[in-house]
């Protein structure tokens, strides 16, 4: 006789879903918090689902898997401010308007990364993509958690140079 696996989540899911969403509920609006991971970003001028369209559109102009999204939310929490707070609003109103004719209710209802990509490009001349692709090279790569990652071992001025902190260390040659 065959067995018949479960559907649906397991219990240890299920209490994790639920602990996430009473969590959302204690803190309220204005946070976007992580289901999967302990990080939450606060917003104050602009809206939460502008600051979650900023934080997918990081994750796109910029794709690393090995990357949490905290390290994206600190590089777009810059544009949280009243004096960026229209530039937002305007970029985030023509990137939605792209989706729409692209056939997406918004941009982040696009499901896959090849859609928003595309949704992407068709803006990519505005000054609202450049202003955030331009900050997102500084904010997302000067963060020192991720060096790492990317195998960058920091600045080598204060260490004597390169010459004798890792310069030789490639072993494909």
């Amino acid at each position: 006789m065959k067995k018949l696996s479960k559907q649906g989540l397991s219990r240890r899911q299920l209490l994790g879903r639920a602990l996430a969403a009473g969590a959302l509920s204690v803190v309220g609006a204005g946070f976007i918090a992580a289901p999967d991971a302990a990080w939450a970003v606060e917003v104050t001028a602009i809206g939460e689902t502008e600051m979650a369209t900023l934080l997918q559109m990081a994750r796109d102009i910029y794709p690393h898997d090995r990357l949490g999204d905290r390290f994206y939310a600190v590089a777009v929490k810059s544009y949280d401010a009243e004096d960026k707070k229209a530039m937002v609003a305007e970029g985030i109103a023509a990137l939605n308007a792209a989706a729409k004719q692209a056939g997406f209710a918004s941009y982040l209802d696009a499901g896959w990364e090849a859609d928003r990509v595309a949704i992407l490009r068709s803006i990519e001349d505005t000054a609202f993509f450049q202003t955030v692709r331009g900050g997102l090279v500084t904010g997302l790569y000067n963060q020192k958690e991720i060096w790492p990652l990317f195998g960058y071992e920091g600045e080598s001025f204060s260490h004597g140079g390169y010459i004798d902190r890792g310069f030789d260390d490639i072993d494909w040659l």
